[in-house]
């Protein structure tokens, strides 16, 4: 499977990168292709393309702000979520998001 995610915070900083990583890391750990968008203090990095979404089985948007381009994952069935929740729990939410699209 391929999962999209987006993660931004308020401050655009720490929480942001790190939900990011552990995202990253707990879909990985399932053995799955992951892209990671964030949308952080330096603006957009590693932007989730049309490609991207077409290609995606499942997307995780964590955040505490509102995201830029959001409907643009409409096709793709998502999860939304606190962006401290993914720094905390990412394994809990990929197996939340993989069993909600299985």
């Amino acid at each position: 499977m391929y999962i999209v995610c987006v993660t931004s915070c308020p401050v655009g900083i720490a929480h942001t990168y790190m939900a990011a990583a552990n995202l990253e890391k707990a879909v990985k750990a399932k053995g799955h292709e992951v892209k990671v968008e964030t949308q952080g203090a330096q603006g957009v990095e590693n932007e989730i393309t049309a490609e991207d979404i077409g290609r995606a089985d499942g997307c995780i948007i964590a955040s505490d702000v509102r995201i830029k381009n959001s409907g643009r994952f409409e096709p793709v069935p998502t999860l939304t979520v606190g962006v401290s929740e993914a720094v905390k729990d990412a394994k809990a939410i990929v197996e939340e998001l993989l069993e909600a699209i299985s």
